[in-house]
């Protein structure tokens, strides 16, 4: 994970509340690496998405207890990282960027 980019950034985070988040105050949503620390979080989102990060928040969503039939289960815990962009910047899969 150490040098490579795209091991820390899993998957973009689209929800409702994200999106509010994006049109108040230019913030976006990552699932990230559980290893992965603000440092490489911040430079990987700028290398990849050529975006400048201005603040970097992180958090553990714990796992929650799902029945499966019969069982329950526990599903992971995963992190989440939420990161401001410097003003006028922008990311298009937020966006909704169609042609």
């Amino acid at each position: 994970m150490k040098g490579d980019h795209y091991q820390v950034l899993k998957k973009p985070l689209i929800t409702e509340k994200s999106t509010q988040m994006l049109a108040e105050g230019n913030w976006v949503a990552f699932q990230v690496h559980p290893q992965a620390n603000k440092i490489q979080i911040k430079k990987a989102v700028e290398k990849v998405f050529s975006v400048t990060v201005t603040k970097v928040n992180t958090l553990v969503v714990p796992g929650k207890y799902r029945r499966f039939g019969k069982t329950t289960g526990h599903t992971k815990s995963w992190k989440k990282a939420m990161l401001r962009l410097k003003e006028g910047d922008k990311i298009e899969l937020f966006e909704g960027g169609g042609s």
